[in-house]
């Protein structure tokens, strides 16, 4: 085990299986010279070379219909998408190709090798274009595996998950989360999809919550736990396919669920989320299921309105405290 970031564990990772699979390449906007918008693929082009490590004009859905084709002649892609906002332009790629492929093809065909990655989140003060959390949207495609990380370990394995997989994966990588440091193996090891884990034991009440999302919950608990209150973190690591079995374990032990997200409240994952447990458990609860997300406002690049419209350790906290108030 060694202490790395997240920006570590993407870059060996990515460069581990470059050198394993000589036929796998990277391709995305200012990836190659500049290592991309978050540096994590920094001095990959000094040593795989250009025809390895392609830079991409800014023609989001046309890069991913290239590492479509790709993908569909059996080389390993993975695709760079800056940032998750521009995502948008890739919509039909994403929900009229990339999900439908295995189903419209004969057997022989199934295999779409495919990690398109992408950086989303606020909190750095980007404006209205550069600070969204689009989840919900990818969420909705069938046969569409979307991951979003917390950890450097949870990354690594992940990642190399992803790229393994014969399926098409969205990797999300929130902005914030780039120089967090954690301990991973130095070996490789994969994290299976559709795996939670509970990053903090509790009895009271579980948060739910994942990506940068988690950090901020770690620390309300711990500031929570002052007050007398034992607060269980779940992070589900990857959004499709969810496990709700882990969610269900420890909602039954906690009998109350905050669920944390930066998408937005209208029409969110994390409304999903509460409906699932409200039809599994709802006469095991002793509160209803509370959900925060960032206002359903365009995020303004001044500090000040930005952090009025997104979650914060002070609102998770508030959150958890009305829970624990209501009773039914």
């Amino acid at each position: 085990m060694k202490k790395i970031t997240v920006r570590q564990a993407i870059n060996d990772t990515l460069k581990k299986r470059m050198r394993q699979d000589e036929n796998m390449f990277i391709m995305g906007q200012d990836i190659a010279f500049y290592g991309g918008s978050m540096k994590a693929t920094g001095g990959m082009y000094d040593e795989f070379g250009p025809e390895r490590v392609r830079n991409t004009p800014l023609a989001e859905a046309s890069t991913v219909y290239a590492a479509i084709g790709s993908a569909m002649m059996g080389v390993r892609a993975i695709c760079e998408i800056t940032y998750v906002d521009f995502m948008t332009l890739c919509m039909d790629t994403l929900l009229n190709q990339i999900g439908k492929w295995p189903y419209l093809c004969c057997e022989e065909d199934l295999r779409l090798p495919l990690v398109i990655r992408t950086q989303g989140g606020g909190f750095r003060g980007n404006g209205p274009h550069n600070s969204q959390s689009l989840e919900a949207f990818f969420t909705h495609i069938p046969g569409l595996i979307v991951v979003s990380p917390s950890t450097p370990f949870d990354f690594k394995g992940l990642l190399n998950a992803s790229i393994l997989d014969d399926n098409p994966v969205l990797f999300l990588e929130h902005k914030m989360l780039y120089n967090i440091k954690g301990m991973a193996p130095e070996e490789d090891y994969t994290i299976p999809f559709g795996a939670a884990d509970v990053k903090r034991d509790g009895n009271d009440v579980t948060i739910l919550a994942y990506s940068y999302m988690v950090h901020l919950a770690l620390q309300a608990a711990a500031e929570l736990e002052t007050e007398g209150i034992s607060v269980e973190v779940v992070d589900p690591r990857t959004l499709n396919p969810f496990d709700y079995t882990t969610l269900f374990q420890s909602m039954r032990k906690t009998r109350r669920l905050v669920v944390v997200s930066e998408d937005y409240g209208n029409t969110s994952f994390t409304k999903e989320i509460a409906a699932a447990v409200n039809e599994e458990l709802f006469c095991e609860m002793d509160a209803p299921v509370a959900c925060l997300n960032t206002l359903d406002v365009p995020l303004s690049y001044a500090k000040e309105l930005e952090d009025y419209a997104l979650p914060s350790v002070e609102k998770i906290k508030e959150k958890v405290r009305r829970s624990l108030a209501y009773s039914f």
